[in-house]
């Protein structure tokens, strides 16, 4: 059995506000923009390449059990490329204020920016030069 991660729900305050930041400062593709059901928005949005997508909803979180996480409270969630230069050329010229990339370490993998959104939920994108040549899945499945 394979269980994927194709959904993770992230609190905004404003769903129209952070559907416009992620589908025109980060280019995320936006899947789905509909009352599913009576009383239950879902904007779902996927980034340009990615198995994941991120859901905004504004009664989603009275569906499940728990807390409901406040606008800005996620933290390190995590976007992946081949470039990180490339990456932050692209997204400073849609206007997206995110860091120079730094590298952290000296191997593949080690350089970061990072970026709020307008709620604050935190945001970095690590450069894995490895996925220009080698998709996600591919490299996954040859390190095993």
């Amino acid at each position: 059995m394979e269980y994927t991660l194709e959904v993770i729900p992230l609190p905004v305050s404003d769903i129209d506000r952070a559907m416009e930041f992620y589908r025109d400062k980060l280019g995320f593709h936006v899947d789905i923009d509909q009352e599913v059901m009576p009383g239950m928005r879902i904007v779902q949005l996927t980034p340009p390449g990615s198995g994941c997508s991120i859901a905004l909803a504004d009664t989603l979180w009275e569906t499940m059990d728990g807390p409901t996480p406040a606008p800005g409270s996620y933290q390190g969630l995590q976007l992946c490329v081949a470039d990180a230069k490339a990456a932050h050329a692209e997204l400073t010229a849609r206007g997206l204020e995110i860091s120079e990339p730094v590298a952290h370490a000296p191997q593949d993998g080690g350089t970061f920016m990072y970026f709020k959104d307008p709620d604050g939920n935190g945001w970095a994108i690590q450069e894995y030069r490895v996925r220009a040549e080698t998709p996600l899945r591919a490299a996954i499945v040859s390190a095993l």
